[in-house]
């Protein structure tokens, strides 16, 4: 793999500076953006007072914790434009979460919105190894999705050449890569699994491949994953996050000299991590849920926005931002099967680990009787032999009750068997 650490040169000034320094830029930007909400949005003025809490009261950062949460249901009930800020002929541009966990939420950006959102995720590019004058091939989707037109709009503030390719089409996908040179992919991490499956059904060597860096964000992935994507492409993957609620992405990414975890851009959002059930701050360092206040967002700001997504925060290395652990899954991906609670993350940790069997899989729960069954569906791979499938199936079966605690089915399946996914993909099927 090549060696893509940045020239210190090339970084911004706020990303070595001081923590004291990025406090009181923290603090001013908070109490401004505050302030907007009360001024603009019915809903935070009515929360605000109801709490008997006004903008200025934040004196320090952690006085934060006194205002109430925004949840994702308060942006469905506000539906279309009920928390916007600005005039709605302020807003240049809509977007909406791709309601993977249900309805889906709209979210607004004026002419600033944009114009930030392009210069984090030029900052993440940059941050995961891209360079001006790099070839991107943005595999997210576009439309009301934020992926590719975030992916593409920041790709271009950097100033790379854009292949807009979208999902899908993976054959074609495989074709331009081989053709126009990327030298960087943005992708969800299962789609780039399909990716390289076309390449070896094609015939060609992904290692081979101009492909440096691999930006995948959108859904939770393992080590494991990063691992098999590394290796199988000799190309580094890093980690973006970001959430439609909040930006879309570029709210925070690895830095590619590290992989240690993903530093949120804290200069635009101020990240807490709370007890998914109490809602109680947790000190850094514990796994709890992401909650997200925007700093300078202005057509649709959030305060203390509860993510549902499970990480830590940790100290900053190679940049003064706080880091987030790798999203471990999200609280309302938790899978329940006769009283053990487990993630999707937790069954793809023991798939990679078991050769024979592709990461390419997905849990199913059903109800025959009176209990419930756990099946996981999963593919071979290619060069597995009929025996060689049964005995990884068998073990897989014996790995899940270990570790997890939980009995299961393991179906093993032929290669491609599976629905692929162009986006975030559907880890569970429950038919209960």
């Amino acid at each position: 793999m090549r060696d893509l650490t940045p020239d210190p040169a090339t970084l911004e000034p706020v990303e070595t500076a001081s923590r004291d320094e990025l406090t009181a830029l923290q603090l001013e930007r908070l109490r401004a953006s505050l302030r907007h909400m009360y001024e603009h949005v019915p809903l935070y003025r009515k929360r605000f007072d109801e709490a008997g809490l006004r903008p200025d009261d934040v004196r320090d950062l952690a006085d934060l914790r006194a205002f109430p949460f925004t949840t994702k249901q308060d942006l469905r009930d506000a539906y279309p434009f009920g928390m916007l800020a600005v005039p709605r002929e302020q807003a240049l541009r809509v977007h909406a979460s791709s309601g993977t966990t249900g309805s889906a939420t709209l979210v607004a950006y004026t002419r600033r919105d944009l114009d930030t959102w392009a210069d984090l995720v030029a900052r993440s590019i940059r941050a995961s190894g891209g360079r001006p004058g790099d070839v991107v091939h943005v595999a997210y989707g576009y439309g009301l999705f934020t992926g590719g037109l975030g992916a593409h709009y920041g790709a271009e503030r950097l100033g790379c050449t854009v292949v807009p390719v979208s999902g899908g089409q993976t054959a074609r996908q495989v074709q331009l890569i081989r053709e126009l040179r990327p030298d960087v992919i943005m992708v969800t991490p299962s789609y780039l699994l399909a990716v390289l499956d076309e390449f070896r059904a094609q015939g060609h060597d992904p290692a081979a491949s101009s492909l440096a860096v691999a930006i995948c964000g959108a859904e939770p992935w393992t080590p494991g994953m990063r691992d098999e994507i590394e290796a199988a492409f000799d190309m580094h993957a890093v980690d973006i996050y970001g959430l439609s609620e909040v930006m879309g992405p570029g709210v925070a990414n690895e830095c590619v000299e590290t992989k240690d975890g993903l530093h949120v851009w804290e200069d635009h959002f101020y990240p807490e991590v709370v007890d998914p059930v109490t809602g109680e701050p947790l000190p850094d360092g514990e796994w709890g849920e992401l909650v997200l206040t925007t700093l300078t967002r202005e057509a649709s700001p959030v305060v203390r926005y509860r993510t549902r997504d499970l990480t830590r925060l940790l100290p900053g290395t190679a940049r003064t931002f706080r880091r987030m652990e790798k999203v471990t899954g999200r609280s309302d991906d938790m899978v329940i099967v006769r009283g053990v609670n487990l993630f999707p993350t937790q069954v793809e940790e023991l798939v990679l680990a078991m050769p024979g069997l592709a990461p390419h899989f997905r849990l199913v729960l059903s109800r025959p009787e009176r209990l419930d069954l756990l099946t996981v569906e999963v593919e071979a791979r290619p060069e597995a032999g009929t025996a060689d499938r049964a005995a990884a199936g068998n073990r897989l079966e014996e790995r899940v009750k270990q570790a997890l605690g939980v009995s299961c089915v393991v179906d093993v399946r032929e290669p491609g068997e599976l629905p692929r996914s162009l986006g975030k993909i559907q880890r569970v099927l429950d038919r209960r």
